[in-house]
């Protein structure tokens, strides 16, 4: 399947202090993200799928996928698209045979290890990460940087040539041009997005800088 990652707004729990999940996941999806993502690194497995459950209500109008971060259960349980994975989560074989042939599935990737892997998985795309320092995440890796993410970049287009590739972790609208540049596919952010003042004028600033970047004219 054939995902247009240009945008990723990921809507992590630690931002239910702004606004419910699901407003924010809506408002992203109307003003330029092309994929959700919802991340809870600590909820009960009940809590995640009845927050899951209120976002994929939310998006269907929109037409937007959600993809649930880590895990394939509250995916399946709540009928969101798919799932993002990372290397301590679910292999993305079984997760395919658990979701089907049409459900989303990404892949974190964060070194070399992650990389190969993700080539020969049943993805549909991949996000190299953390490229930059972050604060919406616990991270112990450090940064892979831009360079580091265009070697990371470099052997997934020999590896997978159809597969798209996004950039996560500290992004910020000036740094889009040059992680497109580094071969970014699009960006996967939280922060900027819905800890601005304005988030959907940010959801918008982001996807035209992306647009412009990519030379995509809409």
């Amino acid at each position: 399947m054939k995902i247009d990652y240009r945008l990723n707004a990921l809507v992590d729990a630690s931002l239910a202090n702004i606004a419910p999940l699901q407003e924010l996941a809506t408002v992203a999806a109307r003003h330029g993200a092309t994929i959700i993502q919802y991340r809870d690194k600590h909820a009960s497995t009940r809590q995640m799928i009845e927050q899951a459950k209120l976002i994929v209500d939310a998006l269907k109008a929109t037409g937007v996928p959600l993809v649930i971060n880590d895990r394939v259960d509250v995916a399946l349980a709540s009928g969101a698209d798919g799932v993002h994975l990372g290397a301590d989560d679910m292999d993305a074989e079984t997760a395919r045979r658990l979701l089907g042939e049409n459900a989303i599935i990404g892949l974190t990737v964060k070194n070399t290890a992650d990389a190969e892997r993700a080539a020969k998985a049943p993805a549909d795309y991949a996000c190299i990460g953390g490229v930059f320092e972050t604060v919406s995440k616990v991270n112990p890796d450090a940064p892979v940087g831009l360079d580091g993410f265009r070697e990371l970049r470099s052997y997934l287009r020999h590896a997978r040539p159809e597969m798209p590739v996004g950039a996560i972790a500290g992004i910020t609208l000036d740094r889009v041009a040059p992680l497109v540049d580094a071969g970014a596919d699009g960006v996967a952010v939280i922060s900027s997005l819905f800890r601005a003042i304005d988030i959907a004028a940010a959801t918008g600033n982001f996807r035209r800088q992306v647009n412009v970047a990519l030379g995509v004219h809409e």
